[in-house]
C-alpha cells in the first residue's frame, strides 16, 4: 500500500512535530494516516483537511484553471489556520501532485510539501536495492497494458495525464 511507507518516515521530515494531511473526504474520515503516523511517531500532531474538489479538477483537466487556484488557496488557508505550527504538508492522494505547483505557491516559507507517491517510490527503490535477487525474476521483455472497466477513451486521456506519456486503455467487462 501507500500509507505504510509514508507513515514510517514522515515524522522524520518535520522539525515542529506538526504535520498536515491534504486528502479526500474518505481518507480524512478513515483517519488512516493519523492512526498509522501515531504508531511510529506518537508525539506528532496531525491536522487533516479534506479537499473534495481537487480530484474532479484534475480528472477534468481543470487543474491549471483559476478555479483550481481558488480551491487550492481555500484548503491551504484552512489547514494552516487549524494549526499554525505545521511545517510539513502531505499530499495524500495520487491526484494531488498535479496541483503541486499551485499548492507550493500558497505555502509560507518554512512549510515543505511532500507527495506520498515520491515517498513510496523511494521506499520501493530502497527495498529493491536491499533485495537484488528480485531483479533476476524480472522480465526484460515486459510491456505495459492498461485495462479499465470504464470508458477506454476517458481512461486513456486521464491516464496519459498522470503517466506523462501516451497510454492506451483497453476496456474489459468483469
Amino acid at each position: 500500500g501507500v500509507i505504510r511507507p509514508t507513515t514510517e518516515i514522515i515524522g522524520k521530515k518535520t522539525s515542529t512535530n506538526h504535520i498536515g494531511i491534504l486528502a479526500t473526504n474518505g481518507t480524512v474520515q478513515s483517519d488512516s494516516y493519523a492512526i498509522e503516523i501515531e504508531k511510529f511517531f506518537p508525539a506528532v500532531r496531525i491536522t487533516q483537511e479534506a479537499c473534495p474538489m481537487w480530484v474532479p479538477l484534475v480528472e477534468n483537466n481543470e487543474h491549471h484553471s483559476e478555479g483550481a487556484d481558488y480551491f487550492v488557496q481555500k484548503h491551504i488557508r484552512n489547514i494552516l489556520s487549524k494549526d499554525k505550527d505545521i511545517d510539513t504538508l502531505l499530499l495524500a492522494c495520487t491526484h494531488y501532485p498535479l496541483l503541486k505547483e499551485k499548492i507550493e505557491a500558497q505555502l509560507p516559507s518554512g512549510v515543505q510539501l511532500l507527495s506520498q507517491g515520491e515517498i513510496v517510490a523511494h521506499s520501493l527503490d530502497d527495498y529493491l536495492q536491499r533485495h537484488p535477487e528480485i531483479e533476476k525474476k524480472i522480465s526484460r521483455q515486459a510491456q505495459r497494458i492498461f485495462y479499465t472497466t470504464d470508458s477506454a477513451d476517458d481512461f486513456t486521456s486521464k491516464a496519459s495525464l498522470f503517466f506523462g506519456q501516451p497510454v492506451l486503455g483497453r476496456h474489459v467487462d468483469l
